[in-house]
């Protein structure tokens, strides 16, 4: 069952508190190109440690942690602990306002055949080489994955929003959403906490690639160490941990764009009339409307400002081949990647998983502005993944496509870092 400690956090020093703000930065999948260079322009934001730039970047993010800490820019907490946070926020639309309530903590790293830590998707080789890279010669943890246990009592509440009152940090980030960050140093909490979770297996809901870059790393250290204990830092991995019986906790759709299109939108549109019912729209901005809430239906959007309605015939179901549970075998998105991209487009399972002709783009008027702008071919919008269907995934074995999930808000980089190599 899984392996949950305090750790001893750096954190930026107490006089930048005030600017906390300023110092934080999306995670590095998630960072916009422009959000890139605005942050960039700050000499302290944490985007120079999660996404460094450079001729060679992981170089250059070693170059700032040294300087960091021998200026004391970043400092270390003298004591460990869990650190409570809270993302406050709202949804388009909704009529309230939610509160997701969780803690960061050092998670044992574990491999995906233990069972301990349960993924649900894909990864993408390039990403995952990216953070192991990065990890490998800072031995600095950035920014936290996003993991789930769960707690239907609600036991754990209890002790973060007591621990949340008395907060380091309380910051807007760049989603409109309110950050909060405590520490948690009493040794009666932390123990509580760690006993109600004991037993309870950690779904990864964000930070696949990070969390699979962890494992590469602590694979290659344990080889070169055979005397290696188990409790070297290496072994573990940074973790934000929320409660997936909560409400609060929100996951929303993350489009497919794809950049070529080798045939033309006509030819395109007769083949997908093998598998699909064919629909012409005319307002793009309602295709999620139209689509929301059916299963096996998208939205395609086209050069020259095409607008369509797909959904997979009901008998055509039963051609999808790919070796997996039903409960993988029924997502939306699995249907999108097997007879789109795989059958109509030819790109095979794995062709997808490398592919740069593919893209995940969350926004839907910036999947429209892709297309209109030429950057892209054509774009397929696709209805969020519900909890039960990760749930479903994660207990069959099995993986959805890559990218099939979007848990919101994201976690935030630049409250707590973590060293590996204390």
């Amino acid at each position: 069952m899984p392996d949950i400690r305090p750790f001893r956090a750096w954190r930026y020093a107490p006089a930048l508190t005030p600017r906390i703000g300023e110092l934080t930065s999306p995670l590095f999948d998630v960072v916009s190109a422009r959000q890139r260079e605005a942050l960039y322009q700050e000499p302290l934001n944490s985007i120079h440690l999660s996404v460094p730039r450079g001729e060679d970047p992981p170089a250059e993010a070693v170059r700032t942690l040294a300087r960091w800490r021998h200026e004391g820019i970043i400092r270390q907490d003298p004591l460990p602990g869990f650190y409570a946070y809270y993302q406050t926020f709202r949804l388009p639309g909704a009529p309230r306002e939610y509160v997701r309530k969780g803690f960061m903590a050092l998670i044992r790293a574990t491999d995906w055949s233990e069972r301990v830590v349960l993924r649900h998707e894909d990864t993408i080789p390039a990403a995952v080489n990216d953070r192991t890279a990065l990890l490998e010669v800072t031995r600095f943890q950035s920014s936290a994955t996003h993991g789930l246990y769960h707690d239907p009592a609600f036991q754990l509440e209890r002790i973060l929003d007591e621990a949340i009152t008395a907060s380091l940090y309380e910051t807007e980030d760049y989603q409109g959403v309110r950050d909060q960050l405590a520490p948690i140093h009493d040794r009666q909490a932390i123990e509580r906490i760690q006993a109600i979770l004991a037993n309870r297996p950690v779904v990864l809901a964000d930070g696949h690639h990070r969390y699979e870059g962890s494992l590469h790393y602590r694979h290659k250290r344990a080889a070169a160490n055979p005397g290696h204990t188990g409790e070297e830092d290496w072994n573990f991995h940074l973790m934000y941990l929320t409660n997936s019986a909560s409400d609060d906790l929100r996951i929303l759709p993350t489009h497919r764009v794809l950049k070529q299109l080798e045939m033309s939108d006509e030819e395109f549109l007769r083949r997908l009339t093998e598998f699909f019912v064919v629909t012409p729209q005319t307002d793009a901005y309602a295709l999620h409307e139209i689509i929301a809430g059916k299963p096996w239906a998208f939205g395609l959007y086209l050069r020259g400002g095409s607008s369509v309605k797909l959904r997979l015939r009901p008998e055509a179901h039963a051609l999808l081949d790919w070796p997996v549970p039903a409960a993988v075998r029924d997502l939306d998105l699995t249907v999108l990647h097997y007879f789109v991209f795989e059958r109509v487009l030819g790109m095979s399972r794995e062709a997808q998983r490398r592919s740069s002709d593919l893209e995940y783009v969350r926004s839907l008027p910036d999947c429209l502005h892709r297309v209109d702008s030429g950057e892209a071919a054509a774009a397929f919008l696709t209805n969020e993944v519900t909890m039960a269907e990760v749930l479903r995934v994660c207990e069959s074995g099995a993986l959805m496509p890559q990218k099939s999930t979007f848990f919101y808000p994201k976690v935030i980089g630049g409250f707590v870092f973590s060293s590996i190599d204390d």
